[in-house]
Formats: structure tokens, C-alpha cells, sequence
């Protein structure tokens, strides 16, 4: 693409991916951090190199930036966890997370750190969907279930086991990953979440009973511990088992983390009586649910359905966008070629008049340039006819249109087509222009010497197969001709497929369901 090409197309492309312009943000915040604690200036040089190339991803390729900038968020989210248990377990001085100084004196600022981080967690979940990033797919499945939208049942969604187990380890996080243990400590955090990514991948329906029990489970431990009271939380950090709290001899405070609370104070305990009534009243509200198991059968229509909806919500937007680039290369074509000739002709023929008393030979001359004028207006309206649908295809029909185009093609060209009916005009027109490029392609950039057209209908599709014996190595995403003819394709259920291993041949297959008219 030159230069102006991609200024002028770098206002489209930014409305289409907006949320690369956060990509620098979780960057920001991380040098902000780093530098509130005076880190080794290396740290700080990589951070800002780090920031340069996150800016530089927003402005030059927005769409990879768009895809980055969730998983940006979700780490800067995970640091937020690493601020909170390094202030409780290790340093007593502040650090900047969040928009705020997180401390351990007082605890307000403290406390405000992990709900921050949980937030700027959901802030990514919302821009991987937004982006369509990896796994944004899953997250939108999840919603449908929840609401019982997309075509989905209303259940439980397997997904929802991993925050589930999120909030446990969060819960029991000194311990396991930053408590006397170790690394054994830290293998098993490692295994929990393991196996709960291993339930949601391969039994989501287990994955949804242990995630709706993992909640009240998870809200019933923190609200018994709440309405023990504050001298149970004393009791507790000076020998509970799980040593979930430290103690600090200086100030006299008790800390510790019970999911999203942190526990210094009454407080602290009054927000986990709240936290855990909230987890209680949402598991059981989706207990009926989990009782009720969808149908596997009934949850993959429903997924093939989404899937399906979501192609063609694709596809017409695509079509959409391909009928106004066509009608606005029409009207460009008929303002520059055809109606610049007519209006050419209307001159010369005026001229003509006002000459033919006092030089007939001059407006003669000027009425044949007229005729030659009008013949050549002529040809570019039927450029154009043959651009939008070919004359020959509703004459003859496509088979007799395809063979027709090979004649046309400077290779020798072999087709065998056998079909017992026609299909519908948008049908046959999509497979010819599809043919038509791929011909062109092979005759530019193949170094063919012999191309074979297949043409058949079976089971309600129909197949179309170039093959040629050139070098090999075309790539449908290098260029513009054949991502055309896929969208094209795609706005009757249709596809593209090629195969084209370096040495060759070349295979393209186009696809389209459509019935037959006899």
C-alpha cells in the first residue's frame, strides 16, 4: 500500500479497531508503578521502550494493537494482585497502582487495590470481545448462556469455573503462592487452575457444577468466618493451619485477603459478611440451572446456530460494504468514461450546426468525430454491463459462459462440467467472476502452461475446481482478488478454498449451496 493510500485509509481503519488507542495505557500505568518505588532505571528504560512500541502498534497497525490490548489489560490486572501481597507479605513502604497510593498504614487505600484490579480484569474481558480477539468467542458463548441469548439455553457457563477458582486462590493466596511453602505451594495453585482450565475445555458440564458450588462453597467459608468475629480473626492469624494472615509487630495490624477484601480492620470483616452473602445469592440462584443440564445436543445447535448468525452478520456487512464500493466504482465510471464522451458528442454535434451553413466540410468532420465518439461511449457502457453481470451468462448460462471464458484465457484450458440445471443469476455470477480471477491469477503470476475447470453439482452444492500446473505458492490473504471472491462467495453460504504447495499444482475450489432450476 503507498503512502497515501494508508493515510487515507488510517481514519476507517481506527474507527474499526478504537480500542488499539488503549493499548499504552496498561504500559503507563506500569511505569507509573514502577517508578513510584524507584526501581533500577534498566526496568524503567524497558518500560518506556515498551511504551514506544505499544504507541507506535495504535497508530501504524491498529488491528494487532486492538487484539494486544486486552491481554495488556488482564496483566496490569495481575499486578494489581502482586501489589497487594507485596505490601502485606514483604514491604511496608506505598506504591502507585490504579490511580491511587496503595499503603499499608491505615488500609483505606490499601483495600481499593484488588476490587481495581478485578475491574481492570472485566475492562479486558469487555475490549476481547470487542477487538475479537482470541478466546473472545468463548466469553461471548458464556454471555449467551448466562442470558439465553445467540440461541442459547439459559445454564450455567463452564467458563465461569475459572474466576470461581480465581477468587479461591485469591482467598488463600499467602499460603500457596507466597507463604512458607514455596514452590510446593506454588505447584499446587499451579495444578488447581490446570484442572480447571481442563474441566472448562473438556467438561464444561462438570466445569458448571463445580463452579456454581466452588461459589457458595467460597461464600459460605467467608461469611462464617465474618460472623465469628473480630477476635476469630485474631485468633486465626496467630494459628490458623493455612497462616492466610501476617502479622505486623510494628503497627499492630492483622492482614490478610478474603477474595476481594482486604483484611485489616472491622471493616475489612463487615465487607466480607457483604462479599459473602453476594456469592451465596448467586449460587444459588443458578442452582436451578445447574440441575437442569442442557441437552449436549441442543447446546451444539444452539453454538451452530450463534456460529452461523454470526457468519452471516459477516457476510451482509461485507456485501453491504462490496455493493457501495461497486455502485460508487459505477457512477465513477460512467462520470469519467461514458457521460464525459456523451456530453463530448453533444459539443461536437452543436458545433456541427453552427458550421454547417458556412463550412459543410468542417461540420462534417465534426459529425464524424460525433459517431466515433458515440461508438466508443457505447463500448465503455458495455464494459461496464460485462463488469456488473456478463451478457454471455444470461444468454447461455454458466456453463457455456465458463467455457466461453477459457476460450478466452492465453493457456490451454480444459473443462469438464456437468451440470443438469442452472443456478440462480447472483449464484452463477458469483462463480463466474470467482473462475474469472482465478484464470487471471494464473495466467500473471503462475507460469502455467495447462488449466483444468471442473464444474459439478451434488448434494445440494455446488463445486467449482481450477486447477493449473504452475510454481505454486499462492496465498489467498496476500492479495485483494481472491479475498473479493471469497466475501462474495460468503454472502451465499459459499467458500474458498486453496491449495497451492510451492512447485504446484494449484487447486482453488469455490462452493456455494444453492438448488438447481431445471
Amino acid at each position: 500500500m503507498t503512502l497515501s493510500g494508508f493515510v487515507a485509509a488510517w481514519p476507517h481503519r481506527m474507527r474499526a479497531n478504537w480500542s488499539a488507542v488503549l493499548l499504552p495505557v496498561p504500559v503507563v500505568g506500569m511505569i507509573v508503578l514502577v517508578r513510584s518505588h524507584h526501581i533500577a532505571s534498566w526496568t524503567m528504560l524497558m518500560l518506556v521502550l515498551v511504551l514506544a512500541l505499544a504507541a507506535a502498534a495504535a497508530l501504524l497497525v491498529p488491528s494487532v494493537a486492538a487484539k494486544t490490548a486486552p491481554f495488556a489489560w488482564f496483566t496490569y490486572g495481575c499486578v494489581g494482585f502482586l501489589v497487594v501481597h507485596s505490601l502485606l507479605r514483604w514491604r511496608t513502604s506505598s506504591w502507585f497502582y490504579g490511580g491511587a497510593t496503595a499503603y499499608l498504614a491505615g488500609g483505606q487505600s490499601l483495600a481499593l487495590v484488588l476490587p481495581k484490579a478485578f475491574l481492570i480484569m472485566i475492562v479486558s474481558v469487555g475490549l476481547l470481545v470487542v477487538a475479537d480477539a482470541p478466546g473472545s468467542n468463548a466469553v461471548r458463548r458464556a454471555a449467551h448462556q448466562v442470558f439465553g441469548t445467540g440461541g442459547q439455553p439459559k445454564t450455567v457457563p463452564a467458563l465461569l469455573l475459572l474466576p470461581v477458582l480465581g477468587l479461591w486462590e485469591e482467598t488463600y493466596a499467602n499460603p500457596l503462592w507466597f507463604g512458607s511453602k514455596g514452590i510446593v505451594g506454588q505447584l499446587i495453585a499451579i495444578v488447581i487452575l490446570a484442572v480447571g482450565v481442563a474441566l472448562v475445555v473438556w467438561r464444561q458440564q462438570l466445569a458448571a457444577i463445580f463452579a456454581v458450588l466452588g461459589m457458595i462453597g467460597l461464600g459460605i467459608v467467608l461469611l462464617t468466618f465474618a460472623l465469628i468475629g473480630w477476635p476469630a480473626f485474631i485468633f486465626w492469624a496467630h494459628h490458623g493451619p493455612a497462616q492466610a494472615f501476617t502479622y505486623f509487630p510494628k503497627s499492630g495490624v492483622f492482614s490478610g485477603l478474603n477474595g476481594l477484601v482486604v483484611l485489616d480492620s472491622s471493616t475489612g470483616v463487615l465487607l466480607t459478611k457483604v462479599e459473602g452473602w453476594v456469592l451465596i445469592g448467586l449460587g444459588v440462584l443458578l442452582v436451578p440451572r445447574m440441575l437442569v443440564m442442557a441437552d449436549p445436543e441442543l447446546v451444539r445447535r444452539a453454538a451452530a446456530l450463534t456460529q452461523r448468525v454470526d457468519r452471516l452478520s459477516r457476510t451482509r456487512r461485507d456485501a453491504t460494504e462490496t455493493a457501495v464500493a461497486e455502485l460508487r466504482r459505477i457512477e465513477r465510471d460512467l462520470h469519467d468514461g461514458a457521460q464525459a464522451r456523451l456530453v463530448a458528442v453533444g459539443m461536437s454535434l452543436r458545433a456541427a450546426e453552427q458550421l454547417m451553413a458556412s463550412s459543410p466540410a468542417a461540420a462534417l468532420a465534426l459529425v464524424a468525430e460525433a459517431r466515433e465518439t458515440s461508438s466508443r461511449a457505447l463500448d465503455d457502457l458495455r464494459g461496464l454491463v460485462r463488469g456488473i453481470y456478463p451478457p454471455v451468462l444470461a444468454d447461455r448460462g454458466l456453463a457455456d459462459a465458463v467455457r466461453t471464458l477459457a476460450l478466452d484465457t492465453p493457456l490451454t484450458v480444459e473443462t469438464d462440467i456437468t451440470l443438469s440445471g442452472e443456478p440462480s443469476m447472483p449464484v452463477a455470477a458469483a462463480v463466474y467472476f470467482g473462475i474469472a480471477e482465478v484464470l487471471t491469477n494464473a495466467v500473471r503470476h503462475s507460469g502455467a502452461d495447462t488449466v483444468q475447470i471442473g464444474i459439478g453439482y451434488a448434494g445440494g452444492l455446488l463445486r467449482a475446481s481450477v486447477t493449473d500446473d504452475g510454481v505454486g505458492g499462492a496465498d489467498a490473504s496476500r492479495g485483494t482478488g481472491l479475498v473479493g471472491v471469497e466475501r462474495r462467495l460468503a454472502t451465499f453460504d459459499g467458500v474458498l478454498a486453496v491449495n497451492s504447495p510451492l512447485g504446484g499444482p494449484t487447486i482453488v475450489v469455490l462452493e456455494v449451496p444453492c438448488a438447481l432450476a431445471g
